[in-house]
């Protein structure tokens, strides 16, 4: 897929680097169908997507993303399947990415953050890595499904590790992340 990245961006990756070994979970603001493309990109390890339910649904989409071990999140209730699969992967040193907005942002602006994501931070004890995306939905827009290039291209901004301890309150947890997709 690197040709065709470089053919849509030009991609570019900025700030730390994914601990090379050891559960990670990796927050992501969420503009466009593309950003998984370019956090797996730009990550150099294999991640595992939370991904709305509805998508396992579709077809072909659904055979793909089942095959990449994305986990299925049933959006609007408190899914402890998806959470206890994400908590047991980030236990077993493998990345996982959540988008913590819950869906597309349609203004390319950052959405109020759904606090479920503190829950995972807490229980499994593992560094958290943002990923701030900008220009992803140049590639695909809002509403739109067929890939176009950015002509002013993609980046990904990577945050240091952060480090919370169980007895994080979930608001200390969401404001220090909201900081880090906000700067």
């Amino acid at each position: 897929m690197a040709p065709l990245l470089v053919l849509l961006g030009p991609l570019r990756r900025r700030g730390a680097n994914i601990p090379k070994e050891g559960g990670v979970l990796v927050v992501a603001n969420h503009l466009s169908d593309f950003d998984p493309i370019v956090v797996q990109y730009h990550c150099r390890r294999p991640v595992f997507f939370l991904a709305k339910s509805e998508l396992f649904e579709m077809g072909k989409l659904g055979k793909v993303i089942r095959w990449f071990g994305c986990i299925p999140v049933k959006r609007g209730e408190a899914d402890r399947a998806a959470l206890r699969h994400a908590i047991d992967r980030l236990k077993a040193g493998q990345v996982v990415v959540i988008f913590p907005e819950g869906q597309l942002s349609s203004s390319g602006e950052l959405q109020e953050l759904k606090s479920g994501f503190a829950l995972i931070v807490r229980a499994a004890g593992v560094p958290v890595v943002v990923c701030k995306l900008t220009g992803t939905n140049r590639i695909i827009p809002y509403g739109k499904v067929t890939p176009r290039p950015a002509l002013g291209g993609v980046s990904s901004q990577w945050s240091e590790p952060n480090f919370f301890n169980e007895k994080a309150s979930t608001e200390e947890i969401v404001s220090k992340i909201e900081a880090c997709l906000r700067a």
